[in-house]
């Protein structure tokens, strides 16, 4: 879990659409995208796909919006109530074992953006250094398994530091020094908000620590979906994946696309944090979007070993690679 998921700082009061029957590219059915969070370098694939065009392209007229409460996002989708949503494997997995039938049927970030933060001024760069600290999270359980597999694989425990509850506040917390570290905050923009605030930091990455590697954001749709509007979700993962490699190429007109519909971005964080990102949005796969097996079955037995599902999942049912394999 992460901070971004527990709040939401800006509410788009943009209105839902239902997607219509598939048709033909041209057609102009109507698709709705709930957003995890307010408009970020996270979706700059999505707003460029819309701003060169490539929805349209694909017979679509699709509605980026960030729901009243993002925490919901999982059920918008499974309800039908959005076409589509953007969302986190964790999350997805999680929301599984619930019984929300959901599917992801993209990667937008390859690789976990979550992670644990420290002032470089601190001199801790590795899990153990943390014993005996004050590590500040949000409060989230999945939070702190992830902490405390990073501590394991470094020789600790989490019982060797005092958790600090500061909220969505991560931030200030460390800013002020109040904590010697944050977990729950991502590396592509809580990291730059507190270097922009306080000067450098040090960045450790949960995949170097144990934790099996994930991918952070996902675009989602329901079963219903996927089972009866196949072709709708062709049309839409073409456009996303077109979107993302553009996205790629030419990263400041991403940002342009989604400054254009988010006046209050902060353009200097966003712009150090898109060139983060843009290596994660295909990494070393063949193309954006790219799902593998292995990765869906590592991290829900990971989450089974640190008792965060309420039951366990079919990890193979909870993605498809199928549309993506498809996209030109």
């Amino acid at each position: 879990m992460n901070l971004r998921r527990s709040v939401l700082i800006v509410v788009l009061l943009l209105p839902v659409l239902v997607a219509c029957s598939p048709t033909r590219p041209g057609s102009g059915s109507q698709v709705s995208v709930a957003l995890d969070w307010y408009p970020n370098s996270d979706h700059a694939g999505l707003y460029m796909a819309r701003e060169q065009g490539y929805f349209t392209a694909q017979g679509l007229n699709v509605n980026l919006y960030t729901p009243s409460n993002p925490d919901d996002v999982l059920k918008l989708v499974g309800t039908g109530k959005a076409t589509f949503g953007v969302s986190y494997e964790p999350d997805l997995l999680l929301a599984r074992s619930q019984g929300i039938p959901v599917v992801s049927i993209a990667a937008l970030v390859q690789h976990p953006l979550n992670s644990v933060i420290t002032l470089q001024s601190s001199g801790i760069t590795h899990p153990g250094q943390l014993a005996g600290k004050n590590v500040g999270t949000p409060g989230l359980a999945g939070d702190e398994a992830l902490l405390a597999t990073m501590l394991e694989k470094d020789g600790s425990s989490l019982d060797k530091v005092h958790l600090v509850n500061v909220g969505f506040d991560l931030v200030p917390a460390l800013v002020s020094k109040k904590v010697d570290a944050i977990v729950g905050g991502y590396w592509t923009h809580e990291a730059i908000m507190v270097t922009q605030q306080s000067g450098p930091v040090n960045v450790m990455h949960v995949e170097q620590w144990g934790v099996p590697d994930y991918y952070e954001l996902v675009l989602v749709a329901s079963e219903d979906t996927v089972k009866n509007q196949p072709a709708l979700v062709q049309h839409f993962v073409d456009a996303v994946v077109q979107g993302y490699g553009a996205a790629i190429a030419n990263p400041t007109a991403a940002l342009d696309a989604v400054q254009k519909n988010y006046t209050e971005m902060d353009r200097q964080m966003e712009t150090v944090g898109i060139q983060d990102l843009v290596p994660l949005f295909k990494g070393n796969q063949p193309k954006p979007g790219w799902q593998t097996a292995d990765r869906w079955q590592s991290y829900e037995q990971w989450m089974e070993q640190r008792k965060l599902l309420t039951k366990a999942v079919d990890p193979n049912a909870a993605f498809t690679n199928q549309f993506v394999a498809a996209a030109p």
